[in-house]
Formats: structure tokens, C-alpha cells, sequence
């Protein structure tokens, strides 16, 4: 009989007496200790955690999201590419999180619902940042965050930069100049679709050769809205297959107003350009 694998005799640290562990460097016990039901329902800390996570991930798509628009402000714009992609793919870890929710059934989710009293999703200022910064830009919506002036500057500190798409058309201007509407619009305000935009784009898709690095931004912009849809898209139906048209906890129409995001366009003019091509 062999004797059991031991680590250490391959070199493995054993002992963490003064030193940093896993744990110590994560902070393991804070985000463990994190979790707090309300209630007595097994379903609640499922919920809890979904949440929890999905603010994690928003977290690193802001840091993401952050560097990107910088970066692409400078000569080189491409190490942003990767960025962006990266949000993208942290989009779809989002989106495989519906799917261990959609676990809770409607019986379920009845057993703490109340629990949550008039807490909801809606309230995430992490989803709102992440908003503002792709230019889905509503100050009524700096209201449910008015209790909280660090917040309430924080978003109101991303309405005073240009979003990543006003980056974007930037950086497309040098190319081919664009109308300074376009350009000096009041940064606080959605960008509002333009047929000068949708020309130039055009011109990048008709000759992506030499506009490589337009080209190639344009479909790093398409591919994050396309995950980013498609997660407001599983967040509509999740949230019909459990609590059906139900208003939502914060008092929002639930899925009135979750069907009614799907309709927001973020880079339309890179998805209205594909029918002329």
C-alpha cells in the first residue's frame, strides 16, 4: 500500500503561520461572511448570491470599461480591443448565471419574497454606471440613489464624461470628420442617432482593409451590446418565468419595464448600417 500524496514533499506550502494564504489574499472571510437571509426559505441564499455575483462581475466590467475608454483615447488604441472583449465575455458569465436562477420556481421565490421589502435589481448603481458608461444615459435615474451622496456623485461623475461610444465617434472623426452636434453634444444626454454617424461607419465597412483599427472597434462595440442584449433579454424572461407580470419589488411595471429596455439601442448606427450594406 502506497503511502498518501503529501505536496509538501513536492515543494507545496503547508504552513501560513505569518504568511498570506489564499484566503488572506481574497479576503475570503468577508465575501463568505457576506450572505444574510432574511428568511428561512432554502431559496433565498441562491438569490443572494446570484446578486451578489452579478455585482462582482459588474465591478470588473466597469475596471474594464474604464481602461478601454482610456486607452482609447491615446495614439494606440489597440490594446482596448482586448478589453472590450473581455467585457463581453463577462457579459456571458452574467447571462449563464439566469440560467441556475431560473432553478427557483415561482413557489419558491413567494417563500422570501417579502423579505426583500422594497429592495430590487433596479437599485444596482453598478448596473447604472455600466449604463451611463455605454451611453445609456437617464439622469431621472439618479433618483433612487439620492440617499447615498457617494453614489450620487459617482454617477454623476460618469455624466460628465463622454461615454465609450462618444470615445468612439472620437476616434472615427479623425477619419472622416463629423457634424459638431455629433461631437458637442451635452455629455449628461444620450447619444442621438445620426445619419452622418451611419455614413461614416459605412465607410469603414465598405473598406475595412484600410481602416483596419475603425473596423475592427465597430465589432468590438457590436459584440459587447450583442451579450449585453442578450442579458437583458434572459433577465426579462427569468424574471416571467417567476414572479410572471408581477410588479417588481421596487415598484417598477417588472416586465413592462424590463421588455421596454430591450428597445434601447446603445451603438445603433453599427446595427442600422448592416441593411445598407
Amino acid at each position: 500500500m502506497t503511502d498518501p500524496y503529501d505536496p509538501a514533499r513536492e515543494g507545496a506550502q503547508m504552513s501560513f503561520d505569518g504568511r498570506m494564504s489564499y484566503g488572506d489574499y481574497l479576503n475570503l472571510q468577508k465575501v463568505l461572511d457576506a450572505q444574510h437571509p432574511l428568511s428561512d426559505a432554502h431559496d433565498e441564499m441562491l438569490f443572494i448570491i446570484q446578486h451578489q455575483t452579478s455585482e462582482l462581475w459588474m465591478r470588473l466590467a466597469i475596471h474594464e470599461l474604464t481602461a478601454a475608454r482610456a486607452t482609447l483615447q491615446e495614439a494606440d488604441r489597440r490594446p482596448a480591443f482586448k478589453m472590450l472583449a473581455r467585457v463581453s465575455r463577462i457579459f456571458e458569465q452574467l447571462n449563464n448565471a439566469w440560467d441556475v436562477l431560473r432553478t427557483m420556481t415561482p413557489s419558491d421565490y413567494t417563500t422570501f419574497r417579502e423579505a426583500l421589502g422594497q429592495s430590487s435589481g433596479f437599485q444596482s448603481h453598478q448596473y447604472r454606471q455600466v449604463e451611463f458608461m455605454l451611453g445609456n444615459r437617464n439622469i431621472a435615474l439618479l433618483k433612487p440613489h439620492a440617499h447615498r451622496p457617494g453614489i450620487t456623485a459617482l454617477l454623476t461623475g460618469e455624466l460628465a464624461q463622454p461615454s465609450l461610444y462618444d470615445v468612439a465617434l472620437r476616434a472615427l472623426n479623425q477619419s472622416f470628420p463629423l457634424p459638431d452636434e455629433v461631437l458637442d453634444r451635452a455629455l449628461e444626454q444620450p447619444h442621438a442617432e445620426s445619419e452622418a454617424v451611419a455614413a461614416a461607419w459605412s465607410k469603414v465597412y465598405r473598406d475595412p482593409q484600410t481602416h483596419w483599427e475603425l473596423y475592427e472597434l465597430a465589432e468590438k462595440l457590436v459584440d459587447l451590446e450583442d451579450y449585453f442584449r442578450r442579458w437583458r433579454f434572459n433577465h426579462v424572461t427569468t424574471v416571467e418565468r417567476v414572479i410572471g407580470f408581477k410588479r417588481g419589488t421596487g415598484g417598477t411595471g417588472g416586465i413592462s419595464y424590463l421588455k421596454r429596455m430591450l428597445d434601447v439601442e446603445l451603438f445603433p448606427e453599427l446595427w442600422h448600417l448592416r441593411t445598407d450594406l
